[in-house]
């Protein structure tokens, strides 16, 4: 037995991935654990879930991985200081004693996260390298080109090659500071948004406005070569020198200023949202055409935080010269951890891969799970009021008859999901028929701004009866967005798309089943699936946190493992939300 370790961490979005035997055993995020969004420490509470999933000790690992090369990334901060000086003392002087003390010794800290115990080799792998291996690796494909676009990683901001069997090999880089991902970033923060979680707020908002202002970023801000390559005009941003992303001279391009975070969202941050989204696509598009080009490949596995764009996903496979196409569904730095120790096994030690013909993510259900009685006895220390069910069939019907009575219904089952997404496990469901559901699941449950839409989750064999699936074989990371063809309005987003995710009983049983249980009670094989949690705090990861939120929000049902809680039936004290306003919600 070969046990690998992958981890990725320092930076934003630590995780922690396991792989015996080329298995995908357990992988999770930090964040999860600590309750702090993006956690960028080490991920010591998800090794320690990963270790124990699998039954191991710390010293019966064989290898552990990073997700990419320290001292390349020192190197690039310390030329960046150097062009720039003496701009940047001030991130200077952040940066540089956190990495002398720190950040280069991650070998030692490891080995002492680790307990000492841990003696055998640390195998260090490059950032887009670690995010190329995540997206080939587990996907069906056993021959594929590989894209990966993100902000930075140690020098490449993107890169591209093929996969082939159990070897993979990235031909050409994109260098740091031009970024695809560091642009959209740049107009993330330009928008009132929080860099590196906000994005995904970008996307959201671009179809509220139009892309008045495409030419102006494509004429002034940043050169697009034909095959998607790009220069930024660096004098336009901050991020080489200061700490923010942007400055003055970004701001008067615009004509107006930095949106502030809880500031009115004004038509004009919509269109700059909208145009950026635009740029974004396009040169998704012309990169994508390339790699097609020198690669031959007709397949096209993608990975890195701007893979998690799923409106430029979705046009990249209606659109794009691919045929298929397989994103990894941790597609940001946490799915490194994943990445890393794939590529120690398959790499390093040569082993073979054999593909399947779905994927082997395992549905991304590879978090911490909890039995019945840990559920009970989570719920009897809140002081919950609940019942149980004892049979499935049973379960499922009474929850499609809640959901079909127009009741916002909490659903936490099995085990937690790795990735961004809540794929059906920890979410919050709804019934998207009904034309007020999305604008009281944003204002009285999720707290979150008015503008962001809800995905739909579709029974696999009816998705093509409401979304137009045409290219697409099957979405089940909730990574594509298509438009939508019946009546369903509220996961219908303002330019008619959804970000779709097809369910199937083979990646996730019960989620199946309560959907074909909704079929049957109401005609409509489709819920809204948004994840579990509030504003500012991580998707939940136990029984007490599920509870918690609950408890908290304007939620109407809980369903947890075999447990039906109602929340008219709690008693007073817990259904007290008046801490709620006093308790800071953060940007996100």
């Amino acid at each position: 037995m070969t046990a690998i370790l992958g981890i990725s961490g320092f930076y934003h979005d630590s995780a922690a991935a396991l792989v015996i035997d080329g298995e995908l055993i357990a992988a999770a995020q930090e964040e999860r654990f600590t309750r702090r969004k993006h956690e960028n420490g080490f991920p010591r509470q998800a090794i320690e879930y990963c270790l124990t999933e699998a039954g191991l000790a710390d010293n019966e690992l064989d290898y552990v991985g990073l997700y990419e090369k320290p001292l390349l990334k020192f190197d690039r901060l310390l030329q960046t200081y150097l062009a720039v000086a003496p701009r940047g003392y001030r991130s200077f002087a952040t940066a540089i004693p956190l990495w002398l003390k720190e950040k280069l010794h991650v070998s030692r800290i490891i080995r002492r996260e680790l307990g000492q115990r841990f003696q055998k080799r640390v195998a260090f792998a490059g950032h887009h390298e670690a995010h190329a291996a995540s997206a080939f690796f587990p996907s069906p494909f056993d021959e594929a080109a590989i894209l990966t676009v993100d902000g930075v990683g140690e020098w490449a901001t993107a890169s591209f090659g093929s996969g082939q069997g159990s070897r993979i090999e990235l031909t050409n880089e994109l260098r740091f500071p031009h970024s695809l991902g560091l642009l959209y970033s740049a107009f993330t923060q330009y928008c009132g948004f929080k860099v590196d979680s906000g994005e995904y707020k970008l996307m959201g908002l671009a179809p509220y406005g139009k892309p008045v202002l495409a030419d102006r970023i494509r004429q002034k801000l940043v050169d697009v070569k034909p095959d998607g390559s790009l220069r930024l005009d660096m004098r336009h941003f901050n991020y080489c020198s200061g700490l923010t992303m942007i400055n003055r001279r970004f701001e008067h391009l615009f004509g107006q200023p930095k949106r502030k975070s809880e500031g009115e969202l004004t038509q004009h941050y919509k269109d700059v949202a909208a145009s950026i989204q635009l740029v974004t696509e396009d040169v998704l598009l012309k990169m994508a055409h390339h790699v097609h080009r020198l690669t031959g490949q007709k397949r096209l596995c993608l990975a890195g935080g701007v893979a998690l764009n799923c409106v430029a996903n979705g046009r990249l496979l209606r659109e794009g010269p691919f045929e298929d196409l397989w994103i990894q569904p941790a597609a940001g730095d946490a799915g490194g951890a994943l990445g890393a120790a794939l590529l120690i096994w398959h790499q390093l030690l040569d082993k073979p891969r054999e593909p399947r013909a779905t994927d082997t993510m395992r549905g991304s259900l590879l978090g911490p799970a909890f039995t019945e009685s840990q559920i009970e006895n989570s719920l009897r220390a809140a002081g919950a009021v609940f019942r149980t069910v004892g049979e499935d069939a049973e379960l499922l019907q009474q929850t499609a008859a809640l959901l079909s009575a127009g009741k916002v219904v909490g659903w936490f089952q099995g085990r937690m999901e790795f990735g961004p997404r809540a794929l059906g496990n920890r979410s919050i469901l709804g019934d998207p028929r009904d034309p007020q559901m999305q604008s009281r699941m944003n204002q009285k449950i999720k707290f979150r701004e008015s503008f962001r839409p809800f995905a739909p989750a579709v029974l696999a064999e009816h998705a093509g009866d409401h979304f137009e699936m045409d290219g697409i074989s099957a979405s089940p990371y909730m990574l594509l967005t298509t438009q939508v063809r019946s009546d369903l309005p509220a996961i219908t987003h303002v330019d008619g798309s959804a970000r779709v995710q097809t369910v199937d009983a083979g990646r996730n049983p019960r989620f199946a089943g309560l959907l074909e249980e909704f079929h049957r009670q109401t005609g409509c094989p489709v819920l809204i699936n948004t994840s579990f949690n509030v504003r500012g705090e991580p998707i939940v990861c136990t029984p007490a946190e599920a509870c918690r939120c609950f408890l908290r929000t304007e939620m109407d049902a809980l369903i947890i493992g075999n447990r039906i809680l109602l929340k008219e039936e709690q008693p007073a004290v817990t259904r007290d939300r008046s801490h709620i306003d006093r308790e800071p919600l953060g940007e996100d």
